[in-house]
């Protein structure tokens, strides 16, 4: 399992990054692509107190140490592929022995949720969500209000 997070970013962002590059990381890792996770934590990033979220963003890559003879081509793409979404970036590497990973996977349930599996809530009352807003006086008639 290869996680990568992403610190002082946005998580839509994110999560729209993972989309679009978690075929190309798992080709440089030479993993499958279900090895490749993103984390994106709703965090700030501060220096002497001022928010630097976006304009400084730090991403540690998570894996087990058989992938680090990659870890250059890994920061190279990493780097280039989020200049168009952060400002300043740093990547580092954290390995592990892959004997200290540990898992449990539910046969019962597929491995991960794609857009074919997911379940989507309806409301309970059938209420349609794309009715228009009220925008009137909701005060309305209410006894002491300002007229």
């Amino acid at each position: 399992m290869i996680t990568i997070s992403f610190l002082g970013l946005d998580q839509y962002l994110v999560g729209k990054y993972s989309a679009e590059h978690t075929k190309n990381l798992a080709d440089l890792f030479e993993a499958d692509r279900a090895a490749i996770n993103f984390y994106a934590p709703n965090c700030y990033f501060y220096h002497e107190g001022v928010d630097q979220t976006a304009w400084n963003t730090l991403i540690r890559v998570h894996a087990p140490k058989q992938y680090a003879p990659l870890e250059e081509k890994v920061a190279k793409y990493l780097l280039e592929t989020t200049a168009e979404i952060a400002i300043n970036v740093a990547v580092e590497f954290c390995y592990y022995d892959q004997k200290a990973r540990h898992e449990l996977l539910n046969d019962d349930y597929p491995r991960f949720i794609t857009e074919a599996n997911a379940v989507h809530v309806h409301d309970e009352e059938g209420e349609d969500e794309s009715e228009e807003l009220f925008e009137g006086d909701i005060f309305a008639g209410i006894e002491g209000k300002d007229e």
